[in-house]
């Protein structure tokens, strides 16, 4: 689902409110360090209220008569109430007495409230096997004051993020993601290793559209591409049970914002026991999923590659130990299924590289017919890197596919380029973003080649400087090199009826009338200087 500019600024308004509350706690703290501070907070409030929404619904039902949950007697109702299963079974995390949101905020001013939210951090992994080494519980460090700490739990106490209902809850999802966006502004290049933006998410979500089926990211990040697919799936009338989710990350840290991440929007996803390198330890290797979607590291030079030379996965050829580019295009097809599709973010040299074998497994996937489409993106969408970047999309077949109502037409030894380098507007000095008129342009231009349906159900058109379905010979014919730019050419001038020959004499006519001025004016300037006094002065 896209957000429109509008709403979405409504939206956030509470979320801006919010941050500028927190970060005005933040001291000296490390942005780096205080995000865990900050979102492990957010976590806690958000399965506390859980527990709480659900606890007033149980309440409720044993007071009531004509329930099959009545009790007669208090002791009975204590029971039902005490009665984990009653919560698990609904999705909701146990937390017990003593530890819930309420109880912190009534020791938020007291000095020792780092231990307390510490304790609570670990009794909830301990009543809750799934969140087992999830939570942070960096609590107590010297960074952190008291006062700060108890400042915060004020700020997450407020009013309006309380919810009566389950789907009032929601709203605590929203406000962790905002934080991560925040936090990644603030962290530059280090924000690369637990998000991507937000309508880069979008854009590869809307040309995927995984309307159901198994959702892979080997390099989850902190888990916004799940939560960009199931907002997908809701928005299209599809149920949340639509989609499996299943994801990896080398990152401990970013592991667990994944896993908080998950939890918080009610995702049951697979991220593994424990965080693990996709490469090395494969949490998922005998997965084949419907959709692979990810953006992992940019020209990862310290993969391990030395240790993998035959690897299964390098249908194509062993990639080359000082980039993962072509390692992680390979792995993610791997992981496909005979109609499956990827949708990656990779760099732009990736699409003309001849390095190292790079051209080599580069022309093996194109003459196999595997690329499916290339986007180039224009630059400053990610935070702390310049870096031009390009969307690459996979698939082992480009027949006609029916799947979950869309038919595709026959794309045999076609490949789609688009040329986006020109979209997106400047939202601060240094970020860029595309509108929703922008992502539906590039993802329509997709589908409308493909065959499947658009917002507008257009059919496809060669669009200069902008789109061009391209044969395979003709790739061949400019080595096998991928940037959209070599094919899309210029964009069509608008023809303002003047007869190109007559356009060339009268602009031929107006340069050299130009140069005569010029020359006349530098001899007048001559003679005058001339005529000075040499005495002057």
């Amino acid at each position: 689902m896209i957000v429109p500019p509008k709403k979405r600024n409504q939206s956030e308004s509470l979320e801006a409110t919010l941050w500028a509350a927190a970060d005005k706690l933040r001291g000296r703290m490390d942005s780096a360090v205080y995000k865990h501070v900050v979102l492990g907070l957010i976590f806690l409030k958000y399965v506390s209220d859980t527990f709480m929404v659900r606890h007033a619904q149980l309440t409720k039902l044993v007071d009531d008569e004509s329930s099959d949950y009545f009790m007669p007697t208090l002791e009975a109702k204590k029971s039902v109430l005490d009665d984990r299963d009653e919560y698990t079974a609904e999705g909701v995390f146990w937390v017990p007495e003593g530890h819930r949101w309420e109880d912190l905020r009534t020791a938020a001013k007291q000095s020792d409230i780092g231990k307390r939210v510490n304790n609570a951090m670990d009794a909830i992994e301990r009543e809750n096997p799934t969140l087992k080494g999830v939570l942070p519980k960096n609590y107590t460090q010297a960074e952190l004051r008291s006062e700060d700490l108890g400042g915060l739990i004020d700020t997450f106490s407020r009013q309006d993020l309380a919810a009566a209902e389950f789907s009032g809850l929601d709203v605590l999802g929203r406000v962790y993601e905002y934080f991560l966006g925040q936090f990644a502004s603030n962290e530059g290049k280090k924000a690369g290793e637990f998000y991507t933006p937000r309508p880069v998410v979008e854009l590869l979500v809307e040309m995927l559209q995984p309307y159901r089926g198994r959702v892979l990211d080997p390099a989850c990040g902190s888990g916004g591409m799940f939560v960009q697919a199931d907002k997908f799936v809701a928005a299209h009338g599809g149920s949340r049970n639509d989609i499996s989710v299943f994801g990896q990350e080398s990152n401990p840290t970013t592991w667990r914002l994944a896993k908080m991440n998950l939890a918080l929007r009610g995702i049951e996803g697979n991220l593994g026991p424990q965080w693990g390198d996709s490469f090395h330890a494969d949490t998922h290797p005998d997965l084949r999923a419907d959709f692979v979607i990810a953006n992992p590291p940019f020209n990862d030079s310290d993969w391990g590659g030395e240790r993998l030379r035959n690897d299964v996965r390098w249908k194509y050829g062993s990639p080359p130990i000082q980039n993962a580019n072509y390692a992680w295009l390979q792995h993610f097809l791997h992981h496909t299924t005979p109609i499956g599709t990827v949708g990656t973010v990779l760099a732009n040299g990736s699409l003309s590289s001849q390095q190292n074998g790079e051209g080599d497994i580069r022309k093996a996937m194109i003459e196999d017919d595997v690329v499916e489409c290339i986007v180039a993106l224009p630059p400053q969408l990610f935070y702390g890197t310049q870096i031009p970047v390009c969307l690459w999309f996979l698939t082992k077949n480009k027949g006609s596919v029916s799947r979950h109502g869309h038919t595709t037409r026959v794309r045999t030894n076609e490949t789609l380029f688009i040329d986006a380098r020109k979209l997106g507007a400047m939202t601060t000095r240094t970020l860029r973003e595309f509108t929703t008129d922008d992502i539906l342009r590039v993802a329509d231009a997709y589908h409308s080649w493909r065959g499947t349906d658009t917002s507008t159900d257009t059919p496809y058109e060669d669009v200069p400087g902008f789109c061009r379905s391209v044969s395979t010979a003709e790739i061949g014919q400019n080595h096998y090199t991928l940037t959209p730019g070599r094919y899309v050419g210029s964009e069509d001038i608008e023809d303002d009826g003047e007869p190109l020959g007559e356009k060339i004499a009268r602009l031929s006519a107006e340069i050299r009338e130009g140069f005569e001025r010029r020359g006349a004016l530098q001899d007048a300037v001559l003679i005058a200087l001339d005529s000075l006094d040499p005495e002057i002065g």
